[in-house]
């Protein structure tokens, strides 16, 4: 693994670099299938499903018996550990409701905000060689207890035309009103501008690879909003002496094997700590199932040495990590510094996998230092606030001069920079009265 001896801050560009493609390139493949879905509709996602999945489908909805059938499939012990983690999702999101409060600004001015659910929701969940169920809780939970009307649901098929029972049971516990069965940039695609069979949504939701999140930024040029860019995921832990090195390097391996383009980062203050979880890196990761997928992700990860605990706080603010691992002697200091961050977990025994999927936190997250700007996925993505105000008589009595001298001085601004009023019609509009109420 690639170690870093306490890197400048001229280096830190580079340093912290993502491991991702050009997006120049993705770009031009993404405009040319979203132009291709605008035109053709259900033709052409069909077309990109056979080329992309290897299989070609002639209704993509998930049926009746499919539904039955991933019931059926799936075990006792999997139905009681899925309903538990729907249980602390719940909880934890339910108490994010919040009641509005009116606001008297002047006597007789009333103002007060509402949340109100967005009515059509697309959900975008990964297939691939994991396929990411407790995504559609993350989702699918708030968005329901957001009260959203429409719960459309994506995923890719695989080559036999079938998506993942653990997400159909989700889907169905959680309360989706359509599951289809596409994937990719084709799905983006159909749910921004709505074809036969793919029902057109307000807002987008989901992680990907760099396609999808690219294509999802790309759908925000067609009036569609988006949770967040959610890319390829990463994980930076801090850590020090104190740190147990078979916890971290079990962290930072449970990440990387998420898919091949994953990151993680371990920022230490002591080299003799690095190796010694370099060297527990490379032994669990001989006993992983997916060591294959999790030894290309470690490739693009790095192990950064940095003495100084201010200048470690600045770096790790700096990357802006989708999830953060503190495992130090002084967890509050990184705690209360830590300002660019998806999700943090605090301490040995507060594994990323746990807000994965049993905590109740959300784990849809911002990737690619998206985390600068946006918040994980919560209640609030799901809902949008519209203002209302009521004025009594007195009260347009109390704000009348005011609207009179505002909307004065904004009009005659407005007129003399566009229609190069004269002086001298300026100062004879300074004389007229636009707003005297009758009261």
């Amino acid at each position: 693994m690639l170690k870093i001896n306490n890197p400048t801050r001229e280096e830190w560009p580079s340093v912290i670099a993502r491991p991702t493609q050009q997006l120049e390139d993705i770009e031009v493949t993404v405009s040319e299938i979203f132009q291709d879905v605008r035109n053709n509709g259900d033709l052409a996602v069909k077309k990109y499903t056979a080329i992309f999945d290897g299989v070609e489908l002639n209704d993509m909805y998930v049926s009746k018996k499919e539904r039955e059938f991933a019931e059926a499939n799936l075990s006792d012990n999997f139905k009681s550990a899925i309903l538990k983690a729907k249980q602390n999702i719940e909880k934890f999101h339910v108490s994010q409701k919040s009641n509005f409060k009116i606001i008297e600004t002047v006597i007789g001015v009333k103002c007060w905000q509402e949340k109100k659910p967005i009515q059509k929701i697309g959900l975008y969940i990964p297939g691939g060689t994991a396929p990411l169920f407790s995504t559609v809780l993350m989702l699918a939970i708030p968005a329901q207890i957001a009260g959203c009307q429409d719960i459309v649901l994506c995923s890719p098929p695989d080559k036999n035309g079938k998506i993942a029972d653990e997400i159909i049971y989700a889907a169905q516990l959680c309360g989706c009103t359509k599951v289809l069965k596409v994937g990719g940039i084709q799905a983006v695609a159909g749910m921004t501008f709505g074809t036969k069979q793919i029902p057109k949504v307000y807002k987008i939701f989901g992680p990907g690879n760099q396609f999808v999140t690219v294509a999802k930024q790309l759908s925000t040029k067609y009036g569609m909003a988006i949770d967040m860019p959610a890319g390829p995921s990463e994980l930076l832990i801090i850590a020090d002496d104190s740190a147990n090195p078979k916890y971290v390097a079990s962290d930072l391996l449970s990440q990387a094997e998420h898919g091949a383009d994953s990151q993680v980062i371990l920022v230490a203050n002591s080299m003799n700590f690095i190796d010694c979880v370099e060297k527990e890196i490379y032994l669990q990761l001989a006993r992983l199932p997916r060591r294959d997928i999790a030894r290309k992700s470690i490739n693009n990860s790095k192990l950064i040495l940095c003495n100084d605990m201010d200048t470690s706080l600045d770096l790790v603010n700096s990357y802006g990590p989708e999830h953060l691992i503190i495992c130090t002697e002084n967890n509050d200091f990184y705690v209360n510094g830590i300002i660019n961050a998806g999700s943090v977990f605090i301490g040995d025994y507060s594994p990323e996998s746990a807000g994965d999927y049993a905590t109740g936190t959300n784990h849809t997250l911002p990737t690619n230092g998206f985390s600068k700007a946006y918040s994980g996925v919560n209640l609030d993505s799901f809902t949008k606030s519209i203002t209302f105000q009521e004025i009594s008589k007195q009260g347009l009595i109390n704000i009348g001069e005011t609207i009179e001298i505002l909307l004065l001085l904004t009009t005659r601004k407005h007129m003399a920079e566009n229609h190069k009023l004269s002086e001298i019609i300026a100062k004879k509009l300074a004389g007229t009265c636009f707003f005297k109420p009758e009261i």
